[in-house]
């Protein structure tokens, strides 16, 4: 991916969203050619020059500093998040572009692992792009048997577009699949040269129409607590609630935990799914096998890196 492209696309979107009114300009007369506000007017209400202003929404942003991308995120009105990101694609202070370094691969800590293995709710561990790195009984049961999948396949993204088991079990896809993609963005913006978000925006975007659209929006969020509202097809409707924590040692990994109001009807629901163990992950992948409840099922952690 190519980070001026990046930068350009996400300040054009991030003014094309205010207009003149919200910013606090005066009415210009005339009809308005654009979306929004003009080049112009964000660097009036920046307090740059037009040229200068023109130059960073080109991508143009070696030795910028972090005082004039403040003023541009005020003139934006960017969120926290959206800040953030700006900053992480424009990198403030830079003189010339960061060298490319491979990434390492991810591993998952052993008292991670046990961790998962100790919570009575669904918990997964996510990685780089979205990728799973690794989850309990419930985490697999609850959405895919991503560990049962090839390495390359072992991803929430790919899960949510490219999946139909995905689009039944949200309630609201089109909600949960554009906090997907604004999630991915948001990793864009600290690894726009990771040749593997590049592989994956490519797949997703060729196979998803609505993918293709969401990513031209350019959107970010920051996943830290919210609820997700599903319909699981052994259980039936599910209201959890998620938090995200980091995990120690890696940036980029995560450990997302979903739990049910106490005494719910989906908490009533989601223990009716861990009775099954890990029988219910084969039940997910064939619904017409013959399992019985409450079958014990011993699970065996299956380690592995992920680039």
């Amino acid at each position: 991916m190519d980070r001026s492209t990046e930068i350009r696309e996400f300040l054009r979107t991030r003014r094309a969203r205010i207009t003149p009114e919200q910013a606090g300009l005066p009415p210009h007369p005339g009809a308005r050619r654009v979306p929004g506000l003009r080049r112009e007017e964000v660097a009036q209400l920046a307090g740059v020059s037009v040229d200068y202003y023109i130059r960073l929404e080109r991508g143009r942003t070696q030795g910028v500093s972090e005082t004039v991308l403040d003023a541009v995120a005020r003139a934006l009105h960017l969120d926290d998040t959206e800040r953030a990101h700006l900053f992480d694609l424009a990198q403030p202070g830079t003189a010339r572009p960061r060298r490319k370094r491979p990434l390492a691969p991810q591993r998952v800590n052993p008292t991670v692992y046990r961790a998962l293995d100790a919570l009575a709710v669904p918990a997964m561990v996510m990685g780089r792009r979205m990728d799973v790195l690794a989850a309990n009984r419930l985490g697999y049961a609850l959405f895919a048997d991503f560990e049962a999948r090839p390495r390359h396949e072992r991803n929430f993204a790919r899960f949510v577009f490219l999946d139909e088991a995905a689009h039944a079990l949200y309630a609201n896809w089109e909600k949960a699949a554009g906090e997907c993609v604004a999630t991915l963005h948001l990793y864009a913006g600290r690894h726009a040269d990771d040749p593997q978000l590049t592989e994956l925006v490519g797949e997703l975007s060729v196979h998803s129409d609505i993918f293709r659209r969401m990513w031209a929006d350019h959107d970010v969020l920051a996943h830290t607590t919210g609820t997700k509202h599903l319909v699981h097809p052994l259980v039936g409707e599910l209201t959890l609630d998620y938090v995200t924590l980091a995990v120690e040692g890696d940036p980029d990994q995560s450990l997302v935990i979903l739990t049910p109001e106490p005494a719910s009807p989906s908490a009533e629901a989601l223990s009716i799914l861990a009775s099954w163990n890990g029988a219910s992950v084969s039940a997910l992948r064939s619904p017409e096998r013959n399992t019985t409840p409450g079958r014990q099922v011993r699970h065996s952690w299956t380690r592995h890196d992920a680039p």
